[in-house]
């Protein structure tokens, strides 16, 4: 019969036993993060409205239950728009959303992507 208690006395520290219940608590503080696929996605937006002279300053906040992207038109000014991720509504409303200066959520949804198409140029007639 092997004794698989006594394998630490030896020096031989293969293995470390941890409670669930801790791994699980340690995963909980961390704060929400963009992923890179994610800020990819966000700062082609960003390069794309700074060229044109919309924005020109941006923030990146990682919360506990969100992470926000500010956009800014000038540094001392509130930000213009927040694109947040909050995983808790991912299965609810979707985790994606984008908040207007006066707190309106413009757009909400499942994919980044299509809720990013909020900042599309509709094209208007012009006349003559």
């Amino acid at each position: 019969m092997t004794d698989f208690a006594s394998a630490g006395e030896d020096g031989d520290d293969s293995g470390v036993l941890v409670r669930l219940s801790e791994a699980r608590r340690a995963r909980l503080e961390l704060p929400v993060t963009f992923e890179r696929r994610e800020l990819d996605q966000i700062l082609r937006l960003y390069g794309q409205m700074v060229a044109t002279g919309e924005w020109r300053d941006y923030a990146i906040d990682h919360l506990r239950d969100r992470a926000v992207f500010s956009v800014f038109r000038r540094t001392s000014e509130v930000p213009l728009f927040q694109i947040v991720k909050t995983p808790k509504l991912a299965r609810k409303q979707g985790a994606y959303s984008v908040i207007a200066t006066t707190g309106a959520i413009l757009k909400r949804g499942h994919e980044l992507s299509r809720v990013l198409t909020v900042f599309d140029r509709k094209l208007k007639l012009v006349r003559a």
